[in-house]
């Protein structure tokens, strides 16, 4: 039987990529209980193969005892798009179907991030540049109406 594939979910982190990994479901049941590939072989290694513009690099093996994990992959390049892929094997079964390819760009979320608090600062500018404005004509030293006296002109 084949082994896969996995659920993969990613997200991008300040220079890294987050990868959600849900292991494949099992066919297999025991007392009408839908085993877990967890309770058949207690630990499974996995593969996370990285593909960037540059060719595909496999990551080394590691190893869980969860069902729905995560790891993340570091020191990535900011705006690049990289592409994750992961394949899960067990000890006693190396035949497996590895994910669908997902892709993101690492640290889009840190731009998004910088983008509201370039707009917050904007509109605070503003907001108080309007405030010493208003100021500025209560006190009448902007758009006077009334002419100076005589005396002072």
């Amino acid at each position: 039987a084949f082994l896969g594939p996995p659920e993969v979910n990613i997200s991008s982190c300040l220079n890294c990529i987050n990868v959600t990994i849900k292991l494949p479901t099992s066919h297999l049941r025991e007392n009408e209980k839908l085993l877990s590939l967890i309770d058949i072989y207690k630990e499974l290694d996995y593969y996370i193969t990285l593909k960037t513009l540059d060719g595909e690099h496999k990551r080394p093996r590691e190893e869980t005892t969860e069902e729905i994990f995560n790891t993340v992959i570091e020191e990535l390049y900011p705006n690049r798009n990289y592409c994750v892929s992961v394949m899960v094997t067990a000890s006693l079964n190396k035949h497996s179907i590895p994910s669908a390819w997902k892709c993101i760009s690492a640290d889009s979320v840190a731009h998004q991030g910088y983008h509201i608090v370039a707009i917050a600062a904007a509109v605070c500018f503003s907001l108080m540049l309007a405030c010493a404005l208003k100021c500025m004509h209560a006190g009448g030293y902007v758009l006077q109406k009334k002419s100076l006296p005589r005396a002072l002109v």
